[in-house]
């Protein structure tokens, strides 16, 4: 078993060594392959865990080094040893700098009010006829448009900052696989100057 491989996965994911090995094995010593498989794995002990109270927390802010844009946001977990853990803290942290970066307005992309949509909608088929797209493609092109503007505006959908290959929500997920509690996002503010 390649140590440097095994040492990689484990700094990328957080996951134990016996996890990472198994994952390695299992991908015949791919470690893309191995990080997607340590990854699947961290979403199903959080599917497990999402039922669960998360009544406990921190505040998580983030001020760029400007002073002029930062954030605050709730994130919360079950006891109060996680709140006090460092990678918690980091987490919460993280998800500031984030929202600071990329200005979500809502928590998930079902969460957008119908009557947004529809005001985006009018102006995307607007735009859509005025550029010769036929009547009959407007419906399939306007889904797909409203789809992508729910993921871009809601924060569990947004790409994560500091690695895009990954969601907000998958991020989450990772770190409720590894701390083994659930983990939820409550209010989130951006503040600008």
């Amino acid at each position: 078993m390649d140590l440097e491989k095994i040492k990689n996965l484990r700094e990328k994911t957080g996951a134990g060594v016996v996890d990472v090995k198994k994952a390695l094995e299992k991908s015949k010593g791919n470690e893309t392959l191995a990080l997607e498989i340590i990854r699947k794995k961290g979403q199903e002990i959080a599917a497990k865990k999402t039922g669960r109270s998360a009544k406990e927390g921190i505040l998580g802010v983030y001020v760029h080094s400007t002073n002029k844009v930062g954030a605050m946001v709730k994130l919360f977990c079950e006891t109060d040893f996680v709140g006090r853990n460092e990678e918690f803290k980091e987490l919460a942290k993280d998800l500031a700098m984030h929202i600071t970066a990329s200005s979500p307005e809502y928590l998930n992309p079902e969460d957008v009010p119908s009557s947004r949509i529809e005001k985006e909608r009018d102006i995307w088929r607007e735009q859509f006829l005025n550029q010769g797209k036929k009547e009959t493609m407007l419906d399939k092109i306007l889904e797909g448009k409203e789809k992508k503007f729910r993921e871009e505006i809601a924060l569990m959908a947004q790409p994560f900052v500091k690695n895009p290959e990954i969601t907000v929500k998958e991020l989450i997920q990772e770190k409720i696989g590894k701390i083994g509690e659930n983990i939820q996002v409550g209010e989130f503010f951006r503040f600008e100057i």
